[in-house]
């Protein structure tokens, strides 16, 4: 993985969780919460197989 797509993951990553937060704060159903959460240890995982640490 060159560190540019690393990058772009990260990026993802924490996009996805400031929308979660967003999401949350303005009352999203818990359905919606859990896709989010569902993508967001999808990527965590992604990042493991590089030997990033889960935060």
């Amino acid at each position: 993985m060159s560190f540019r797509e690393l990058d772009d993951l990260v990026l993802h990553l924490k996009g996805l969780v400031l929308v979660r937060k967003l999401r949350e704060r303005n009352g999203a159903e818990a359905g919606e919460l859990a896709m989010y959460g569902a993508e967001i240890e999808r990527v965590h995982e992604s990042l493991a197989r590089y030997g990033l640490p889960h935060p």
